[in-house]
């Protein structure tokens, strides 16, 4: 797992209509193998604006906000 800053934001830019929340850990880093987010996913460590997300496959669209481990991922 990589150590970044706590409370890092940063803007991840999707192709298309939505990025599955899975793929869009390990796009950023902020999970380094599937299994790792699904896990994260699945022990509610993940907030999609400001709710705790359980859904691995939650379609994220732009304009949401994604949390992980005090990381803050704008999606656009």
């Amino acid at each position: 797992m990589v150590s970044l800053p706590r409370n890092r934001k940063e803007k991840f830019t999707i192709k298309g209509e939505y990025i599955e929340l899975i793929k869009l850990l390990k796009a950023t880093g902020l999970c380094t193998t599937g299994g790792m987010a699904k896990r994260a996913t699945a022990e509610g460590l993940v907030k999609v604006d400001n709710q705790t997300e359980l859904r691995k496959r939650c379609k994220i669209r732009k304009g949401q906000i994604v949390e992980f481990e005090g990381q803050i991922i704008a999606v656009e």
